[in-house]
C-alpha cells in the first residue's frame, strides 16, 4: 500500500513518529524504527530518524506498507464549548508567549494509544490559541495534578526547551508517600528502565528531594527532579521502597483512585524576566494530609 500525506500546520514541528501514531496508524515504535530504516516510510522522498521534526507542507510518504492492523486515520478529539471553557478556568497566567494551568488529575496533556479525550485538543479549539496552536514543552502525567506550562508560539517553545534541557527551568513536586523516609533530605539516584518497542534504554535519573513531615503512617515530601524521566518520581521512590499513595502502577498494594503526586511550583527566567508560580494541591490531597496527620507547614529542624 503506497500513502501520501501532506502536514497541516497543526503539526508543524511534531517528531515524525509521534505524528504517525497520532494520525496514521497505532503500531511499535520499533516498527516505526525499522520503517524509517528500510525506507518503507520517508519524509519528502527521503529517509529521516524518528526524531525528525515535520514541518507544514512537508510530505510523509508510505511504500509498501504492510503491516497486520488496518491503515487508517485515527479520530481526533473534537471539544465542546462546555470542555473547552472548563480548560481554560485552570489557566492561572495567560502572557503573549505561554500560559501556566492548573492541571486537574485525570486528564491526559496529549492523546496517545491509551487516551482520546486531552489537554492540548482541548485547548487548540480556545479563543487564547486562535491564532497560533498549543506548544508541549514539557508533560505531567494523566493521573498527576498540577503546574503546566505551555507556549503560545514556535519560538516561545524553542525557548523553554532550551531552558528545560539545560536545567534552568526548576520544577517542585509533592508528594504523599508509604512509611517514613529516614533521611530528611538527600538526592535520589538511580539507573531507570523503559522500552522502545523491543529495544531496552537504560537512563540515569536524578532529584532532589526535601521531607516536609512525617510519622510512622507516611511522608510527605517535596521533590525537585534534575532529570526529566518518564515516571521519574513515581519509580524512584518506589524504589527505595516508599511508592507514592495510590500509584496502581509501582506499588502492587496502593489502595485509593488517587495519586498523591502534585506539581507544586515552577520557576525559571526568560527573555531577562523572572517567572515563579505555585498552586495549591487538591482537595482529596488535602484529606489525605489530614487522614496520616501530616502537616505541609511544618517547620523543620
Amino acid at each position: 500500500m503506497n500513502k501520501i500525506f501532506t502536514i497541516s500546520k497543526d503539526f508543524d514541528d511534531i517528531r515524525v513518529d509521534r505524528w504517525i501514531k497520532k494520525n496514521v496508524i497505532i503500531i511499535p515504535q520499533s516498527l516505526i524504527e525499522k520503517s524509517l530504516r528500510n525506507g518503507s516510510i520517508k519524509v519528502n522522498n527521503h529517509k529521516v530518524k524518528s526524531s525528525y521534526k515535520l514541518k507544514f507542507n512537508d510530505k510523509v510518504y508510505l511504500y509498501n506498507f504492510n503491516h497486520k492492523e488496518k491503515l487508517s486515520k485515527k479520530k481526533k478529539f473534537i471539544p465542546n464549548k462546555k470542555e473547552i471553557n472548563s480548560s481554560e478556568s485552570f489557566i492561572i497566567e495567560n502572557n503573549d508567549d505561554f500560559i501556566v494551568l492548573n492541571k486537574q488529575a485525570g486528564i491526559p496533556v496529549q492523546g496517545g494509544t491509551k487516551s482520546y479525550k486531552n489537554l492540548v485538543d482541548t485547548l487548540s479549539k480556545s479563543e487564547i490559541f486562535i491564532n497560533t496552536k498549543p506548544y508541549i514543552v514539557h508533560r505531567i502525567d494523566k493521573d498527576t495534578s498540577g503546574i503546566l506550562l505551555i507556549a503560545k508560539s514556535r519560538k516561545s517553545a524553542q525557548l523553554l526547551t532550551s531552558l528545560f534541557r539545560i536545567r534552568k527551568i526548576y520544577k517542585t513536586y509533592l508528594a504523599i508517600c508509604h512509611g517514613s523516609i529516614e533521611k530528611n533530605k538527600g538526592e535520589l539516584i538511580n539507573n531507570l528502565v523503559r522500552y522502545e518497542g523491543k529495544k531496552k534504554i537504560i537512563e540515569e535519573a536524578k532529584t532532589l528531594y526535601n521531607v516536609v513531615d512525617k510519622n510512622n503512617l507516611a511522608t510527605l515530601v517535596s521533590l525537585n527532579p534534575i532529570t526529566g524521566r518518564k515516571h521519574q518520581i513515581r519509580k524512584q521512590l518506589s524504589m527505595i521502597g516508599h511508592p507514592v499513595l495510590g500509584d496502581q502502577k509501582y506499588n502492587l498494594e496502593a489502595k485509593g483512585n488517587n495519586l498523591m503526586l502534585h506539581a507544586f511550583s515552577i520557576k525559571f527566567m526568560m527573555n531577562e524576566e523572572k517567572y515563579n508560580y505555585s498552586v495549591k494541591y487538591p482537595d482529596y490531597f488535602e484529606k489525605v494530609l489530614k487522614k496520616k496527620r501530616l502537616n505541609f507547614f511544618k517547620t523543620k529542624n
